[in-house]
Parts: C-alpha cells; sequence; structure tokens
C-alpha cells in the first residue's frame, strides 16, 4: 500500500485556523493550527498525492467564506486539492473548479436542489465528488445540522449513473473521536454501488487505514494526524 496515495489528510478551517469538529458539533472545536498554509506545505513536502480542504465556516453559514485562503493553499499544494464546506450553487462550483481546484465535494446541494446539483455534475464531468455524510443512519445536511429520510444508499443510487467522480461517505458519530473506524457500511455501500468511495470518520491509527485498504479507494484523515497517532515522518518515500 501507497500511504501517499491512500490516505488524503484532512484539512478543516474555521475563523481562518486549522481546526477538528467531534462528531461535526459547531460547540466542539478544537484548534490546531493557525496557518492553514504551511500545514498544506509539510503535506506537500511530505508527497501526499490530495488534500481534502473543508470551509467549516461555509459549511454552517451555507456560503463558501475562505475562498482566498482556499486559493492560497492552491498555490502551495501542488497535488490534487478537493474542496467542501459551503459548495451550494453552480456558480461557487464553477469559480473553484476553474481557478484550480480539482475537485468539489457537494451534499447539501444534492438533496435540497438536485437540478442545479446535477447542472454542476454536467457541466463538470468526474470533478463533483457527492458528500454523503451518516448520522444515526440517514443523510444529514446543511452542516450536519438537518437530518433527512434518505439512506446513505438512497442517496448514492440516485446519482450512480450520473457523472460524478464518486462518493466520501462519513461515519458523522465517528468523525474526529478517534473511535476506530467501522468498515461494514462501506462495504455495504460498495455491494451497492461501482464509483470509488472515498472513507472519512473515526480513523485512530495506520491500523485503521489497513482495514480500510481494499475496501475503499481513499481515506480522509485528520485528528489521528494533529494528535500524531499517524506520524508523517517515515510514512513517505
Amino acid at each position: 500500500m501507497d500511504i501517499t496515495e491512500f490516505l488524503i489528510p484532512a484539512i478543516d478551517i474555521k475563523d481562518g485556523k486549522v481546526v477538528r469538529l467531534l462528531r461535526g458539533d459547531f460547540e466542539r472545536v478544537r484548534v490546531y493550527s493557525d496557518d492553514p498554509l504551511k500545514l498544506a506545505g509539510m503535506f506537500q513536502e511530505a508527497g501526499f498525492r490530495r488534500i481534502h480542504v473543508v470551509d467549516l465556516d461555509g459549511a454552517e453559514g451555507g456560503r463558501l467564506k475562505n475562498y482566498d485562503l482556499i486559493m492560497g493553499i492552491r498555490e502551495v499544494f501542488k497535488g490534487e486539492i478537493e474542496v467542501g464546506g459551503g459548495v451550494r450553487s453552480y456558480e461557487i462550483a464553477k469559480s473553484l473548479l476553474e481557478e484550480g481546484i480539482d475537485y468539489v465535494v457537494i451534499g447539501t446541494l444534492a438533496v435540497r436542489n438536485p437540478k442545479e446539483f446535477q447542472r454542476t455534475v454536467e457541466a463538470f464531468p468526474g470533478r463533483v465528488i457527492l458528500s454523503i455524510d451518516s448520522k444515526g443512519g440517514r443523510v444529514a445536511v446543511s452542516g450536519w445540522k438537518e437530518k433527512t429520510d434518505l439512506t446513505p444508499i438512497d442517496l448514492a443510487r440516485e446519482y450512480e449513473e450520473r457523472p460524478i467522480w464518486g462518493y466520501l461517505y462519513t461515519i458523522v458519530e465517528r468523525d474526529g473521536s478517534l473511535e476506530g473506524v467501522d468498515p461494514e457500511p462501506y462495504k455495504m455501500m460498495k455491494s451497492a454501488i461501482r464509483k470509488p468511495i472515498i472513507a472519512s470518520g473515526g480513523v485512530s491509527s495506520l491500523e485503521d487505514v489497513e482495514r480500510l485498504y481494499g475496501v475503499v479507494e481513499g481515506v480522509v484523515v485528520g485528528k489521528a494526524i494533529y494528535e500524531g497517532m499517524i506520524p508523517l515522518k517515515g510514512l513517505t518515500h
């Protein structure tokens, strides 16, 4: 396993800082860095192929708010960048993709405005990742604050035949918890769809990463890196 291709480091931005939420709760925030660009540079030097950037201010407020900072990360990190959080219109997605972001991660728009989501997907085939955030077995939207009646597999199947890149499947109850991963939801999803899946939520060790290898196509890791449970030194070439 090439860890630099499978593991996708996360940079979650709130108030200009790199943070992690516990289980998607905006009241339970921990700051890990005042300098997202420096962190992006570290991931660049470590040789990672892709990073995952989330505008938490955008996720909470419904509109992308850290555009300039994201573009700064684009200048620093030369690999692939996927951006989510507040990407809730065709125009925002278009702006990000035309300015050099490789993929946009969209969830709420797909549920609340399918026509606009499909317009975005058709305009940028292979560059939209459908974000599926599971909370209590149902899809959560609007910054994880609203639960829908959809199951994760329901939502995935709805867009499986559209030209999306694939899915970011987050188990919200485990996100930022360091509780470890449960491969079963991902195996169930894999049995229902064909497109790639990126897993997210609960990773606490390299062993967790290895448990997901062969089940999904990538795994987003944030807190386990920041807490030193997955040290960057020695991981890469």
